[in-house]
């Protein structure tokens, strides 16, 4: 596999499908989101494949679908299902790939495996995705120094939100990690407003 990238974030809820989505369709990438928790609002895959732009075969299925809208490891067990780790290899495919955690880099997969020690297994390059918004510091540097710890290689950070320069340079100079860019708040979050946002503030050389 070549380009392939972890896209994980520093919490839930802050645009890291949507950022996900932008990368995959910016490479022209597959997408997988190994374990999804969480039905009634549709799924992550269905989102990244309308926000992407890409045939539907680019979507690849999720190893787990758990309708329990929580941590992958209560919603399987809430759901009655045991996630088996072995089930959550990459899944070969040719040319780029865009894989997407859940939530934060310590959510549990297991009651054993946290999403950290999954990007370990794996060891491609993380994108660590990170709000702009109050905390962000705070919630960066410890999510960096989770995937340090377990020798997870941290190709950059990338921002969602308005801009707080003071906030990215902190988190870039102190976390010691590459500063990629900042995905704004679109107005209207449609296909062809995000590939335009992502091509404005993202150098795809980066991600080559």
């Amino acid at each position: 596999m070549t380009h392939s990238f972890i896209v994980t974030g520093t919490d839930t809820g802050i645009g890291k499908t949507v950022f996900a989505a932008a990368l995959a369709g910016a490479l022209r990438a597959r997408y997988w989101k190994p374990v999804q928790a969480g039905l009634d609002d549709g799924s992550d895959s269905e989102r990244t494949a309308v926000l992407a732009g890409l045939p539907a075969d680019y979507i690849l299925p999720e190893a787990y679908r758990l309708h329990t809208p929580c941590s992958p490891h209560r919603a399987a067990e809430i759901d009655g299902v045991t996630i088996d780790p072995e089930r959550l290899a990459l899944p070969q495919v040719d040319g780029p790939l865009v894989v997407e955690g859940a939530g934060g880099v310590l959510v549990p997969v297991t009651r054993d495996i946290l999403y950290a020690d999954m990007f370990a297994r794996w060891g491609k390059p993380v994108v660590l995705v990170a709000r702009t918004a109050l905390g962000t510091i705070n919630h960066s540097l410890l999510s960096i120094e989770a995937l340090r710890t377990r020798g997870v290689p941290i190709h950059g950070v990338a921002f969602v939100g308005d801009a707080v320069e003071d906030s990215e340079a902190t988190i870039a100079a102190i976390g010691r990690v590459k500063r990629l860019g900042r995905l704004p708040m679109l107005a209207e979050l449609t296909p062809a407003a995000l590939a335009r946002a992502f091509a404005e503030s993202f150098d795809m050389a980066d991600f080559a």
